[in-house]
């Protein structure tokens, strides 16, 4: 080859070089392209993953459907930069189950070892208008499976639909267990310590899997504003009718006997005909504390949560935790439990598969719940309609239709059924100001002391010392 040739041939490869230089970058300014309102907007997830630990960014992902059938990490995204915004509207995201199962993906330094699909890890971050969902309906190798894991301060959720599915053993609830031996679960989303001013705004929550939809462990000044939360039920008559499957195998003999959250069973734990439960676990849940941190200050407003064990569960929480303008339906274990210094504000709920309210803990006090009972109609398996424990609680309940309440159901004071079945003796209500709008009966049993009480139905009295204002 000559000088003139080798020449051309030189600048043939520099011109191609400033080509595919020219073609890269605009193919990178296609991917990310700075829109008016200053968000980047991205085309495909890879890059996605690159700014998810960005601090001070706007990311948009075109809407689509994506899937994430690998990971590195046990947290398979990992949000862990901090004042960003993603906006992930019309984005639909299919993970694989099959992930919750891999022993060989990196581990957190945090001590848990829970697997989740998300991570938000960051200060200051906003993700909004994701659609997730799980797919294959594998188990995972544990039973603190998640979709969503928030555990950074000022956090906002918003407009996040979430539908779960893999768990084991589906299809009967929690009547072999709520942990450990074969019960893995898949939750929804977890707001854990060491949150702080976390947001849970407008997201829904389909449960098709054995777990809770929202929980907290040691978060505090959550706010659940208008969200939803649904899962399925099950009657015990479509599980004995069974000819194969889990149960089957195990002769329709649940994991222990008696009361199993809102079931009962035999005492020697033969499943039971005309009982029903939940395929899932609590719709929107406070769990008391994380490793000694605990939960506090939650509000809880505008939210629905249909077909689940216990519908709005503030009572295991000791702040006092505010529901306002909730509503619960169809739940098998208590509409809404309530504890400590809890504040019921104009909260609504049925009792056709378990009380509508249960404040069943000896140690609970000074508790406000107003409380309107929708129709409770053609239920199974339930007599009560709420259930008082505790001291100096105020209670008024109401119904819009008196035809809603059967006349066979009883609200009781110092009582051990419903959901206070697992306090086992001893209870009392000590000071309690009810007043009962509904034609409902309401039984003072032994160990209520200075009842207030004024119902429109029936007061019978079981115990002395109470004070009764007809």
């Amino acid at each position: 080859m000559n000088r003139r040739d080798k020449v051309l041939k030189l600048k043939s490869y520099f011109l191609l070089v400033i080509g595919c230089f020219i073609i890269g970058t605009s193919c990178r300014a296609q991917v990310e392209s700075i829109q008016e309102d200053g968000f980047i907007l991205l085309d495909n997830i890879a890059d996605l993953y690159r700014y998810m630990g960005k601090n001070d960014t706007k990311v948009r992902l075109k809407a689509g459907n994506y899937q994430i059938d690998d990971a590195e990490h046990i947290r398979f995204m990992r949000f862990t930069g901090n004042n960003s915004h993603f906006d992930l509207s019309g984005v639909r995201l299919m993970v694989d189950t099959k992930l919750f199962s891999r022993s060989d993906l990196k581990k957190s330094d945090d001590g848990n070892s829970m697997y989740c699909a998300i991570e938000i890890s960051g200060n200051n971050v906003k993700l909004e208008g994701l659609y997730i969902e799980t797919y294959g309906d594998l188990p995972g190798r544990q039973s603190k499976n998640k979709i969503f894991n928030i555990v950074g301060e000022d956090v906002t959720l918003k407009n996040v639909e979430v539908r779960t599915a893999g768990s084991s053993p589906w299809g009967y609830g929690y009547l072999y267990g709520l942990g450990g031996g074969d019960v893995r679960k898949m939750n929804g989303i977890r707001v854990g310590y060491p949150a702080k001013n976390v947001k849970l705004i407008a997201c829904k929550v389909h449960m098709r899997a054995m777990g809770h939809a929202i929980f907290l462990q040691g978060a505090e000044n959550t706010v659940i504003e208008d969200c939803h939360v649904d899962g399925l039920l099950r009657t015990t008559d479509a599980m004995l009718a069974e000819t194969s499957g889990y149960g089957y195998d195990r002769k329709f003999y649940a994991g222990k006997g008696g009361y199993i959250e809102g079931t009962t069973v035999a005492e020697n734990g033969k499943i039971l005909p005309g009982e029903i439960i939940s395929l899932s676990e609590d719709g929107i849940r406070m769990y008391p504390e994380y490793h000694g941190h605990k939960t506090k200050n939650t509000i809880i407003k505008d939210c629905t949560v249909f077909q689940m064990r216990r519908g709005i569960c503030t009572g295991l929480s000791t702040s006092g935790d505010k529901v306002i303008n909730c509503q619960v339906r169809d739940c098998v274990a208590a509409g809404f439990n309530v504890g400590n210094n809890d504040t019921l504000i104009n909260c609504s709920a049925n009792a056709r598969y378990a009380e509508a309210l249960c404040i069943p803990y000896k140690k609970a006090e000074n508790a406000f719940v107003e409380l309107e009972i929708l129709d409770s109609r053609n239920g199974k398996a339930n007599k009560l309609l709420a259930a008082i424990n505790g001291t100096g609680h105020k209670v008024i309940l109401k119904t819009s239709n008196p035809d809603f309440i059967p006349d066979s159901f009883n609200i009781e004071l110092s009582t051990l059924n419903g959901y206070a079945f697992y306090q086992r003796s001893g209870v009392h209500a000590t000071n309690i100001k009810l007043n009962n709008q509904t034609h409902c009966k309401v039984l003072l049993l032994k160990g209520t002391v200075d009842a207030n009480v004024k119902s429109q139905g029936e007061i019978v009295r079981n115990t002395i010392g109470e004070k009764v204002s007809d």
